[in-house]
């Protein structure tokens, strides 16, 4: 071969070789759950522009072929008005880690089809409360290079003006250790408190078998309970210490006057205080505290009397709610009567009637006292709102479904009207999903771009397990799968919400630990609140691209409208993953390598 052709030959191999890697150059275009998918379950990616013709599913290297097929006819995008197209591979049930590709446009992030596989989602969500506990120091051994000194003792917290009684005047100080940092500032508010711990104790009540699996590697996690509850006793303890021993009533918040700057908890030094006792607050504690005296007394061995303190709190709790139902937590007006000025979050709450029904479904439900249940009118109109920190009527459905052949007669006589509520509310969420651009429940209007979207899309996942639980019909679990692919990766920005879960997640949340701990990877397991419609206007950080509702979302640390991160936000992230893993089984969604 003279030298010329050996040259020519050798310029033709790279041709051919850069025009192969570029068919396999990652395309964003391409957006799919990055985690993974169970092999018997559906499988689906979407793939965002004009394109058309085949797609395949290859190993990453693009050397084996495991599926081809033909991507669906177009469809428009009812908010941004871009084309969608749909790779379906649910046929496809070999284990494995493979990608989409689309040739001419490139390939997706890799993804797994495995049984199990969002068992370690499950089980890092649950481990991001551990790295938001307060008080205590987190050892490498548990929290490895995310490790960190003690912060907020919380063991001389003031007395504000505002809270202040006979017993506990102004400027004395209690003692309120443990909890979780709420979100991604370092105070402590009962009312997210509230919904967040409903929320695992429900997962708890709902999959106590699969529960007593999930390991996190916590310092407790060789004891006797499961980790799920260890890591909730964390908050629960503290809670107990916001109700005022003497008259029942909970303080709202425990807090600094402003929020800390960007530091770690061990070097946050400013006073603490526990401000005006709230109705919001103190119903959301005695709804918590019932809960967790059902949830506990099965470990009266190991916890002794907790569960008997815990229905003693939520009884006085709701003796202090009855005599001072109008008590709502007004921040602007506190501050125009005491000082100093409390800024930080304020969790207001103008209605407090589904806080009512939600405190008196847990009471009935624990105390068999019917009187609790017709205290309030606890079915007042045909509403079934998705859960929120504002709006908890819902998560007493589902406790009163739970125990549905365990009610009183007074609460067997609503129990088919119940069961009807949430299958039809399930059935809304569901209704045209097919039609959708990203073929999930979540996003079907422009209204569900709100902040914390991504805690609006697992609460939807969760409405749907419930009906699930009451059917047993599969399409409401493949519907809240769609959420699930959704929150890891198939949605309109790409990306997947949940700190080191996927390929694209987010690097810079608005979390002080992980701005200021100088390593380059966030604290992992949490969910972003993700994409805000309003989040441009909210947060005033420059560098969003976009206007469109669904695609309104900025990984940077300043947008604390749509990248901030809140236990109410993970805790139905634990509660889907969970629940997707414990009814994995009887769905018939793990099967062998076929």
């Amino acid at each position: 071969m003279t030298r010329l052709k050996s040259i020519a030959l050798y310029f033709l191999l790279t041709l051919l070789t850069s025009a192969g890697v570029r068919a396999q150059l990652l395309s964003e275009s391409i957006r799919l759950n990055q985690v993974g998918f169970y092999p018997d379950a559906p499988k689906i990616a979407i793939v965002v522009g004009e394109v058309s013709g085949p797609f395949q599913i290859t190993t990453p290297d693009g050397k084996k072929v495991l599926f081809s097929g033909t991507l669906s006819e177009p469809r428009q995008n009812a908010i941004s008005g871009k084309i969608a197209h749909t790779a379906d591979f649910s046929a496809l049930h070999t284990t494995g880690t493979f990608v989409v590709v689309v040739p001419g446009l490139g390939r997706s992030y890799p993804f797994s089809i495995r049984p199990a596989v969002n068992r370690d989602l499950a089980i890092g969500a649950l481990k991001g409360y551990y790295y938001q506990r307060a008080s205590i120091a987190l050892p490498e051994s548990f929290a490895g290079q995310w490790h960190r000194p003690a912060g907020h003792p919380d063991t001389h917290v003031l007395i504000h003006p505002s809270a202040a009684s006979v017993t506990r005047p102004e400027g004395t100080t209690i003692s309120s250790p443990r909890g979780w940092y709420d979100a991604g500032d370092y105070n402590k508010y009962i009312v997210n408190s509230g919904i967040t711990m409903g929320t695992l104790l429900s997962l708890y009540e709902d999959f106590p078998d699969f529960c007593r699996t999930l390991v996190t590697t916590i310092p407790e996690s060789k004891n006797s309970l499961p980790d799920l509850l260890d890591e909730s006793l964390w908050n629960l303890r503290w809670m107990l210490t916001m109700q005022d021993p003497v008259d029942g009533g909970v303080y709202h918040k425990l807090t600094n006057a402003r929020f800390d700057g960007m530091i770690m908890p061990g070097q946050a030094e400013k006073d603490r205080y526990v401000v005006q006792k709230s109705i919001t607050a103190t119903l959301d504690f005695a709804a918590v505290m019932a809960q967790a005296s059902r949830v506990f007394r099965h470990y009266n061995r190991e916890l002794p009397g907790l569960a008997d303190s815990c229905i003693t709190a939520a009884v006085h709790a709701w003796q202090w709610a009855k005599q001072n139902p109008t008590m709502r937590y007004d921040q602007n007006a506190m501050n125009g009567q005491f000082e100093p000025d409390v800024v930080t979050g304020g969790y207001e709450d103008r209605d407090a009637s589904d806080e009512w029904i939600w405190a008196a479904t847990e009471l009935y439900l624990t105390t068999k006292d019917e009187g609790y249940y017709k205290a309030v009118n606890l079915f007042p109109d045909e509403k079934t709102p998705l859960p929120s920190w504002s709006q908890v009527r819902t998560l007493a459905y589902y406790s009163l479904a739970r125990f549905g052949n365990k009610l009183t007669p007074v609460g067997q006589k609503d129990l088919a009207q119940l069961k009807n509520r949430l299958i039809q509310f399930a059935d809304q969420l569901r209704q045209g999903i097919d039609k959708q651009a990203f073929q999930t429940v979540m996003g079907k209007s422009p209204s569900d771009y709100i902040w914390g979207s991504s805690a609006v899309a697992a609460n939807q996942g969760i409405a749907l397990i419930q009906a699930y639980q009451l059917t047993n019909d599969r399409a409401y679990l493949d519907a809240a799968l769609t959420n699930l692919d959704y929150l890891l990766g198939r949605n309109a920005t790409g990306y997947s919400f949940v700190t080191g879960f996927g390929s694209k997640t987010p690097r810079h949340p608005h979390h002080r630990p992980s701005v200021a701990d100088g390593i380059e990877a966030p604290v992992p397991g949490l969910l972003s609140g993700g994409t805000n419609a309003n989040a441009a206007r909210q947060d005033k950080c420059v560098g969003y691209t976009s206007t469109f509702a669904d695609e309104v979302y900025l990984d940077d640390d300043c947008s604390y409208a749509s990248n901030e991160i809140a236990i109410n936000w993970n805790a139905p992230l634990v509660y889907l993953a969970a629940a997707l893993e414990a009814l994995q089984k009887k769905a018939h969604y793990s099967t062998s390598s076929k």
